[in-house]
């Protein structure tokens, strides 16, 4: 067991600023948690009096039951993963020898530490033609890998992670989530992740702790609640006006129908009549889709440009097994109207509209009504003789 408990947590500096206040929080062992808010808010303080880099001016932290103020620091942060902003890496030393860092500290011998460095690299993502190359030799997307690969090598039963993705470009970033998700499915451990960004926020967290000025825990909940339900103004106006758009992320869209789309091949270009209105999907042989194209030919290879290498310039794709935000975000963001739905492998399974999107999640708030009903009356206790 790895649960992590705060109990009447504060942090107030010499200066008399206060970080933390009075915070009550439990951590599932296990789970993935998300602190998030805006700069100052002490999430990351809060995140750090779990390893002892801060130490907290009152209240009690336990790890796994233990009070971790009679733990030593040291000792304390060898059981601990820690990734952070930029990876934080050592310049001088190998990937390898990075990843090697902390087992050799906790006394494996160097060679077995090596071959388990490895074998976490290649767990992470992070081909071993890299591992003895230098951090400066590598891109920011697999300098994070890195980091997280060393948090792991000693494979701690828990990991902080202090806005590790903030510094990597957009893409970057949503293949970094991907691959923390599939880590935690497979490695289930107890994550403590720091960001300011909800969007981030909702996508990893199984709960997020919202903390608010002066360091007050606003919310702690699980992300759909978060979005639905805020527990006061602040939360509403931290998580946007659009948390009922990001809400759909939590929606399946497995029941949305598929449209048929008018493809062609960049051979069949040519050949091609349209009419004013008509959009075709340029495909591959393999059925993968390349871009659009309408009778003006702004959006392809009739007005003298390369078509799209991937659908983010003309319209987001829709993956099998998305969900009703993935869904309307293929759909109006396509310049045809029209989302495209891809299978596993990337190949076009149809097309995805707006309006088929939002007739699905009226269907999906009348069964919730019909269900809430059902279970009201249900519970209601029968009125007796009298009462009639």
């Amino acid at each position: 067991m790895s649960d992590i408990e705060f109990r009447g947590v504060t942090k107030t500096y010499p200066d008399g600023t206060t970080a933390v206040h009075d915070l009550d929080l439990r951590i599932e062992s296990g789970s993935f948690t998300v602190f998030v808010g805006p700069s100052g808010c002490g999430k990351t303080t809060s995140m750090r009096m779990i390893n002892r880099m801060i130490t907290p001016s009152s209240g009690t932290i336990t790890v796994a039951g233990q009070d971790i103020s009679g733990t030593d620091p040291v000792r304390l942060r060898l059981g601990i993963g820690y990734v952070i902003q930029s990876a934080g890496l050592l310049p001088h030393r190998t990937v390898l020898d990075n990843v090697t860092t902390v087992p050799v500290l906790r006394g494996m011998r160097r060679k077995a530490a090596r071959q388990a460095a490895l074998e976490v690299l290649d767990r992470v993502g992070l081909d071993r033609g890299l591992a003895h190359r230098y951090p400066a030799q590598l891109s920011g997307g697999q300098q994070q890998r890195v980091g997280v690969a060393r948090a792991l090598a000693a494979d701690p039963p828990i990991l902080l992670m202090d806005e590790p993705f903030s510094a990597v470009d957009p893409v970057v970033r949503a293949e970094l989530q991907a691959e923390m998700l599939r880590l935690q499915a497979e490695l289930r451990k107890t994550i403590v992740f720091v960001t300011h960004d909800i969007d981030e926020a909702v996508t990893l967290g199984e709960r997020i702790a919202v903390f608010g000025p002066g360091g007050v825990l606003q919310q702690y909940d699980k992300p759909d609640r978060v979005l639905a339900q805020p527990a006061n103004d602040f939360v509403a106006e931290f998580v946007g006006r659009d948390r009922g758009y990001r809400a759909l992320s939590f929606r399946s869209a497995e029941q949305v129908p598929l449209t048929e789309i008018r493809t062609a091949t960049v051979d069949e270009i040519d050949g091609l009549r349209l009419l004013l209105g008509d959009w075709v999907l340029v495909v591959d042989e393999h059925r993968k889709p390349m871009g659009w194209i309408d009778v003006t030919g702004v959006e392809g290879h009739r007005a003298g440009k390369s078509l799209y290498d991937s659908m983010s310039a003309g319209g987001s794709l829709f993956p099998a097994h998305g969900d009703l935000r993935l869904a309307l975000d293929a759909a109006v963001s396509s310049p045809s109207g029209i989302g495209v739905a891809v299978d596993d492998s990337g190949a076009v399974r149809g097309g995805v509209v707006a309006g088929d999107v939002l007739e699905q999640l009226a269907r999906q708030r009348a069964g919730e009504d019909s269900d809430r009903n059902r279970h009201y009356f249900d519970q209601e206790p029968a009125l007796d003789e009298d009462a009639r």
